[in-house]
């Protein structure tokens, strides 16, 4: 999956998107511009005469089957029509469908529309406390929703376990191909994923701690608008530890000396909504931990993107000393 993206195929896949603006009413002179790349390309359009702006999401193909897409867009209507969350709308096409598509070099393109949320996204460098208690707020009714939500038959997403993050079956690649991994590095995460998948195993997979999750809930994917926080980006949503959306929220500063009381802030937040035992808050260092793995095989598989390049030299080091903590403290 490395260097799936470079500037001559985001330049083909605007293109691409361009040649749909018509299906939810736009005009072809619109602008579209990139606004990020990670396992999709995601654009913003914005029509000059009108100032209308909606966000395209181009997947990329082999990671999201067209059911799977629909399956995430299905839950976000879900949640929209609740009033769980504040989220952007899925925008319809002319056939009444939320997804479309075009062809390039043979492949099919499934391309989403959403409406263009306001806001900023929170920086780590802010006093996060009061948001990360609105998290778990938020996190705590998504789950909730999730408990009792009737999915459609057709309803399919990823499972998010230790065999699909760090195990055998991997959805972003293989920790071991890490960038800058020794050979002592890989045996002292060798041990790490024995721990994880002893206390995992243990921890279980029953209907009270593992279900849909948004899974992607790190800083980047919310805005904040006043008093506001909303969610963007359900595309990782799947099947998963519910306390695993706190580990997805503290993404790439997992080593912060904060993240003990972003912890306990986001508790807080969701025992205002639903209960969580302190055998759920136990786990938690180890849902982060799982998640600084996976991320880091994901830096590995995603070198090209920018995300992957702002850590990319420092980010394995960071990995094995958390590793190190995380099996001293075990």
């Amino acid at each position: 999956m490395a260097g799936m993206y470079d500037d001559q195929l985001i330049e083909t896949l605007r293109q691409g998107a361009i040649g749909l603006l018509d299906e939810w009413g736009l005009d072809p002179q619109t602008n579209v511009e990139l606004l990020t790349i990670s396992e999709n390309a995601t654009f913003r359009a914005e029509e000059p005469e009108t100032g209308r702006q909606i966000v395209l999401r181009v997947h990329r193909p082999g990671y999201h089957s067209q059911k799977e897409i629909e399956s995430e867009l299905d839950w976000i209507v879900a949640l929209r029509q609740e009033g769980i969350v504040e989220t952007p709308e899925p925008l319809v096409v002319k056939n009444g469908k939320h997804l479309t598509s075009f062809e390039m070099q043979g492949e099919q393109r499934f391309v989403a529309a959403f409406a263009f949320m306001t806001g900023v996204e929170p920086s780590p460098t802010e006093n996060l406390n009061s948001g990360f208690e609105q998290l778990g707020a938020i996190s705590a009714r998504l789950h909730q929703h999730v408990r009792t939500w009737k999915r459609p038959s057709s309803f399919v997403r990823k499972i998010w376990n230790f065999d699909t993050t760090v195990g055998p079956k991997p959805h972003w690649g293989d920790w071991r191909d890490a960038p800058k991994l020794t050979k002592d590095g890989e045996q002292l995460l060798e041990r790490t994923c024995l721990e994880l998948k002893r206390q995992l195993n243990v921890f279980g997979e029953g209907p009270d701690r593992f279900g849909l999750i948004h899974a992607d809930l790190r800083l980047a994917n919310l805005l904040v608008e006043g008093e506001s926080l909303g969610i963007i980006d359900f595309d990782d949503c799947g099947f998963g530890w519910f306390g695993y959306d706190f580990a997805a929220a503290v993404s790439f500063f997992e080593h912060e000396p904060i993240i003990a009381e972003l912890e306990d802030s986001w508790i807080q937040g969701y025992r205002s909504v639903a209960p969580f035992s302190e055998e759920d808050a136990r786990m938690l260092p180890t849902f982060v931990m799982l998640r600084r793995l996976l991320l880091t095989a994901w830096i590995g598989s995603h070198s090209e993107t920018p995300t992957a390049q702002d850590v990319i030299e420092t980010y394995t080091a960071g990995t094995l000393v958390l590793a190190e903590d995380f099996l001293t403290r075990t």
